[in-house]
């Protein structure tokens, strides 16, 4: 019989005017954050290992939504939305990685977690790198999954190949300033809707209601200003990606997982030079949108992961990768 972990609320929903989707065995936290009230998500065995979930661009924490019940039975699930994205605070700050991943750490301390296992997708992704370079003590393992990390994994270049600029365009364009905000506001449903469709294997993996709700995250007051932000301050968290590698690599085990279709065709090759312990799989039948088209199978790798033997994945930051 699994156990349902509960943390108390510190402050209400900052966000009240976006609806609020319930996951049957889950609920919902506010916590604060340094500063920022961050939303998690949290379920599962109080007593299992904790198994932190970040998404990125345009989703928020219910692209986890099919990922999580499968992992309950077995470990503590946490899913948190970053600053930013859905029901977690909007604050005109920096959204440099580092920023981020300060604040993310700061949620989990509050949160009561210790020592856990994260798995990222995406920009949550970038802050997932990050925040193993500066808060690697309670990190237990790392899974990256198909994401164009600032200054490790990121092209150096957008291709101008159509049959593979799409995956990578909107990096220049979310720059300029003003344009995005000028050609977006009011349309945020067409262009998420873009990104779901186009990046995902199937263009019917989301359904309308789906698109509805990450559209309408990105649409609330602040959503859109905080998602190109992100990109804005690519450049510094590649900056200080770099900065914190010259002094350590990455020594916790770590996980690169692609999709067949997806947008980094090998997540592990393109961690290795920066970490001592990884290991790669690639999910079929998937674009971009790895949690969403495939879950069962980033269930299974993350299970394997994480929960199969954790003594020996801890032992492996000194000895061997994970397999």
């Amino acid at each position: 019989m699994s156990q349902t972990a509960s943390v108390p609320p510190v402050s209400g929903n900052p966000v009240r005017e976006l609806p609020l989707p319930d996951l049957a065995g889950f609920g919902h936290r506010w916590v604060d954050a340094g500063g920022v009230r961050l939303h998690a998500v949290e379920g599962g065995r109080a007593d299992g290992p904790a198994v932190v979930l970040l998404a990125g661009f345009p989703q928020t924490w219910w692209a986890w939504r099919e990922v999580m019940p499968q992992l309950a039975g077995r470990f503590r699930v946490l899913a948190l939305d970053l600053p930013g994205q859905g029901h977690s605070e909007r604050p005109d700050i920096s959204y440099d990685t580092h920023t981020v991943a300060a604040h993310v750490h700061a949620a989990l301390e509050a949160l009561g977690v210790t020592t856990y296992w994260l798995a990222a997708h995406d920009v949550g992704a970038w802050v997932g790198f990050s925040l193993a370079l500066t808060h690697p003590s309670g990190l237990r393992g790392l899974a990256l999954l198909d994401a164009g990390i600032p200054g490790i994994t990121l092209p150096d270049a957008v291709p101008t190949d159509p049959e593979r600029a799409y995956k990578t365009w909107h990096f220049a364009f979310h720059l300029v300033p003003e344009l995005p905000e000028t050609l977006l506001t009011g349309r945020e449903r067409e262009y998420v809707g873009w990104f779901l469709k186009a990046k995902a294997l199937s263009p019917d993996t989301f359904s309308y209601a789906e698109i509805e709700h990450y559209a309408a995250s990105v649409a609330a007051d602040g959503g859109l200003r905080a998602a190109l932000a992100y990109y804005r301050d690519a450049a510094e968290s590649a900056r200080r990606n770099h900065e914190a590698l010259a002094q350590r690599r990455l020594t916790v085990p770590v996980l690169g997982v692609s999709g067949s279709h997806g947008s980094i065709p090998d997540m592990a090759a393109s961690l290795g030079p920066w970490a001592d312990h990884v290991t790669g799989t690639v999910v079929p039948g998937a674009g971009h949108f790895l949690p969403d088209e495939q879950p069962d199978a980033v269930a299974a790798a993350l299970t394997g992961f994480v929960g199969g033997d954790a003594s020996a994945a801890l032992s492996s930051r000194d000895s061997r990768p994970v397999m």
